[in-house]
């Protein structure tokens, strides 16, 4: 332990400027990096290769382990190949959310987009559970669904309550499947969505519960989303999210639940206070704060 504390002050007294900012481009890489990775499964992973890496090294360093050093410097250039195999699907879909977002999409996103979106969802979910026709509509968070995406129909179409009826109306081509809404926009309909596995549903003591509820609690399960579900049988209302259903809601209770649920899925690269203050200088002078 002498040893450790020894060469870390020996670093302490060698830093001047240079290291500093030596240090700073490195913490920058990684903190690009780990934006680019955020809300994939990547992130779990490098999460746990991160914990492997620390431990290793503090039992190589506090302890005399020559055998064991001597297998993680024979194994070191075998993982060096491994982890661009494993990480392959991730390092695809994260050079794709950075084609397709650029360096400032997330800066200042107006909470009246988000207003619109729900109102949207809301508008149509109650029109659709007057007229009894089953909907299933899976709002995207931070985990992306790329996967679900490539199962339905992509549409990439500005959301609105006119078009979720329209694609949501019985018998039409789309009516079957999940629509995916990514931001304000839908993404994809008719997506195939995974079903829940838990027995939530089959301990239920209402047999309305069909594909469409088991589909929204399993996409709940795997990732952050959060489904709007309208019954067809009965034009009940129900949320799900982190693999929880809450079950006949009103239009107010909706909305309130989406409120506190709904954050567009964005690729953030630079930090939170930062983005706040570049979206206050942007504002208009004379613009009503108390909106």
């Amino acid at each position: 332990m002498s040893t450790l504390i020894d060469e870390l002050v020996f670093f302490i007294q060698r830093l001047d400027w240079l290291s500093l900012l030596d240090l700073v481009l490195v913490a920058a890489v990684f903190y690009f990096v780990l934006s680019l990775v955020r809300g994939t499964q990547a992130a779990v992973l490098m999460r746990g290769m991160v914990l492997l890496i620390l431990v290793i090294t503090l039992l190589t360093t506090l302890l005399p382990l020559p055998a064991f050093s001597w297998l993680l410097r024979t194994a070191l250039p075998a993982l060096l190949v491994a982890i661009p195999v494993i990480f392959a699907p991730e390092i695809r879909r994260a050079l794709e959310r950075l084609g397709r977002a650029g360096f400032l999409r997330s800066l200042g996103q107006a909470s009246t987009q988000i207003e619109r979106t729900i109102n949207a969802i809301c508008s149509a979910s109650g029109r659709l559970a007057d007229h009894r026709h089953g909907a299933l509509i899976v709002i995207e968070r931070e985990n992306r669904l790329e996967e679900y995406l490539d199962t339905g129909v992509r549409l990439d179409a500005l959301l609105t309550s006119q078009l979720l009826l329209q694609i949501f109306y019985v018998n039409t081509p789309l009516h079957d499947g999940a629509a995916i809404i990514r931001g304000d926009r839908i993404a994809a309909a008719a997506c195939v969505l995974p079903l829940s596995a838990g027995g939530t549903l089959s301990r239920s003591p209402e047999r309305q519960m069909g594909l469409r509820h088991r589909a929204a609690l399993g996409i709940s399960e795997v990732s952050d989303a959060v489904a709007v579900i309208v019954s067809e049988e009965s034009g009940a209302i129900s949320v799900t999210h982190n693999g929880r259903m809450i079950r006949r809601l009103d239009l107010n209770r909706l909305r309130n639940i989406l409120t506190a649920f709904y954050s567009p899925s964005t690729v953030r690269l630079l930090p939170m206070w930062l983005e706040r203050l570049l979206a206050e200088r942007r504002r208009p002078t004379g613009t009503d704060q108390s909106d």
